[in-house]
């Protein structure tokens, strides 16, 4: 009895072994990935606040694996240090900085904040709504940032540089240098966080934030007697 040969096996590509994934960092397009990482993070935080946002929304914000936010940052709580420290604190230094050069001329003073404020707030567009869920609201994440690390900068700068002036005759003395600079956070973040509200209820497209300026500016010289 003959038994036929085996069946030649056609030539073709050589079988590759599965590709193993190189250790350390993940795939990634683009040199700006962090910033884009911390830009998502940031836009989750002020849509649905820092508490109710997972690493996971995040990372579909950002069109990318939560593995790629591990990588970068770590956990949740990391991920927030790393937006204050890169993109809250730089914020308001740079307008203690703009303070800082004012000197003793209480009305370049406040006319330094509220410029400095609306300069802040055209690099940062995000930063007035970010303030008000989470400094303003009670238990809002950024509340004890505020107290511990802005403060000493910025209010209370401002707060005893009023209280100087005052003492020395150039600023009304019926006002209280700590509820003025409560006034002037009112007079500038509040309004910028509120401008999609006032801007469609009073057909007011035709205001920028160099008008909004010009008028916060008009309205304190008239009021603190710096005439």
């Amino acid at each position: 009895m003959s038994t036929s040969p085996p069946p030649t096996r056609k030539p073709g590509r050589p079988r590759q072994p599965p590709r193993q994934r190189q250790p350390g960092r993940p795939m990634a397009d683009g040199p700006d990935l962090r910033t884009h990482l911390l830009d998502a993070a940031i836009a989750c935080y002020v849509r649905d606040g820092i508490a109710a946002t997972s690493l996971r929304a995040i990372a579909s914000q950002a069109a990318v694996t939560p593995a790629l936010l591990h990588y970068y940052f770590g956990d949740k709580a990391q991920l927030q240090q790393a937006v204050i420290e890169e993109r809250v604190l730089p914020a308001m230094n740079a307008l203690r900085e703009v303070l800082a050069s004012a000197g003793d001329d209480t009305a370049a003073l406040v006319a330094g904040f509220v410029r400095g404020i609306g300069d802040v707030i055209a690099r940062h567009p995000w930063l007035p709504a970010l303030w008000v869920r989470e400094v303003v609201c009670e238990g809002g994440a950024l509340r004890s940032l505020l107290l511990e690390r802005i403060a000493p900068g910025v209010p209370l700068l401002l707060a005893a540089r009023f209280a100087d002036a005052q003492r020395e005759g150039r600023l009304n003395p019926g006002l209280d240098p700590r509820l003025l600079v409560v006034s002037l956070v009112g007079l500038t973040l509040f309004p910028a966080a509120g401008a999609p509200i006032w801007r469609q209820l009073f057909a007011a497209d035709d205001l920028d934030a160099d008008a909004l300026r010009d008028h916060t500016i008009a309205l304190l010289d008239k009021g603190l007697g710096l005439d």
